[in-house]
């Protein structure tokens, strides 16, 4: 999806852009610190504005303000992740995502801030991409709950009922939010869009699919399946993999997300507008490899099928990261294999490493 005119540099002048003093909100989090560390190894001066250094909040118009003098550019990763428990979250997630980002692109507007890096998320498309071999290209609708428990885990043809085959989903894709955190993530890119073309401003929204890797949170709701299968094994416990784990997924290493970002950076001086880009690895796994990866670098017991489900969730969902690779030169560079092998083994370094971060707080 983009919004207004857009600019891709010639390769030369790509990555040109260094120096700059760039606002990082959630900048304390898991792919926020990362980032953090991405921007400080290139040259750039990061700020860090997060909720757990020093209590700054995006709702609070006041401390955003502060935080933005002698700012060039804001990397908006604050936010509420996650599904939740249940619709009574909707408040929380529209307040942390929707009225924060509200108030941080108010915050710029004011400030005469520009240049805007957004954290996007895969959840805006709903369910992937898909092909009926009779029908072509469709778009299913939610799975029904007597094929879940049935265990007919396939997205039907909506013409035919038959299953249906998954494939890559690009950035033009009609969005089909499917969840509170989904809506919120999609409006967060129509308020970014309205202050780009208000503003005359720039914004790169990177929709990260998968992300994991050393900080990842632990033992919560909102937390990813990877890392609630590391936890699993950490105690001694099999993953439990719902419906019968060929959930297709695009498990992006977070140093990954974080060299996209640093790239991205480069790209928003380019001239107004709004452009997406798909951040993934283009290298797509089931949840069930994925736990089998995790179990076998841990030394763990084998991951148990459950046949459990969940009303909501998506089957497929992988991506067609094609126009970051071509228009901003960005490749991931950690193997799945050796990215779950790494995040096996723990993150008590890297956590170590972030308490002394040397990037600012405001």
């Amino acid at each position: 999806m983009t919004y207004g005119p857009v600019a891709c540099p010639p390769p030369a002048a790509r990555h040109s852009v260094a120096g700059m003093r760039v606002l990082v909100t959630g900048g304390a989090g898991f792919i926020g610190s990362h980032i953090v560390a991405e921007l400080l190894g290139r040259g750039h001066d990061p700020v860090v504005f997060d909720l757990a250094r020093g209590g700054r909040d995006v709702r609070d118009a006041r401390a955003v303000a502060e935080a933005l003098a002698g700012v060039d550019a804001v990397c908006h990763q604050a936010a509420r992740v996650g599904l939740g428990k249940d619709f009574g979250d909707a408040p929380g997630y529209v307040s942390a995502n929707d009225l924060g980002t509200a108030v941080l692109l108010s915050a710029m507007a004011g400030a005469g801030v520009r240049r805007l890096l957004l954290a996007g998320s895969m959840v805006v498309y709903g369910e992937g991409r898909y092909a009926c071999p009779a029908h072509g290209a469709v778009r299913p609708g939610p799975r029904a709950e007597a094929d879940l428990a049935a265990g007919r885990f396939e997205p039907r043809c909506p013409h035919c009922g038959a299953d249906l085959v998954p494939g890559l989903v690009g950035e033009d894709a009609p969005m089909d939010p499917r969840n509170v955190y989904a809506a919120t993530k999609l409006a967060q890119e129509h308020l970014a869009s309205a202050w780009a073309r208000a503003t005359g401003g720039r914004v790169v929204s990177l929709r990260y699919h998968n992300v994991y890797g050393p900080g990842m949170p632990r033992d919560t709701p909102y937390a990813g399946v990877a890392a609630l299968f590391r936890s699993s094994l950490a105690r001694g416990e099999a993953p439990r993999v719902f419906e019968d784990g060929g959930q297709r997924r695009d498990f992006v290493h977070v140093r990954d997300v974080a060299a996209a970002n640093a790239v991205a950076l480069g790209a928003l001086p380019d001239g107004p507008g709004f452009t997406a880009y798909n951040v993934g690895s283009s290298d797509p796994r089931t949840v069930g490899e994925m736990a089998a990866a995790l179990a076998a670098a841990c030394g763990g017991p084998a991951p148990v099928v459950t046949g459990e489900y969940r009303l909501g969730d998506v089957r497929h969902i992988t991506a067609d990261s094609a126009r970051l690779r071509a228009e901003l030169g960005w490749t991931p560079a950690v193997p799945f294999a050796a990215g779950m092998a790494e995040f096996a083994a723990g993150d008590t370094a890297w956590c170590a490493d972030r308490e002394g971060s040397p990037g600012s707080v405001r």
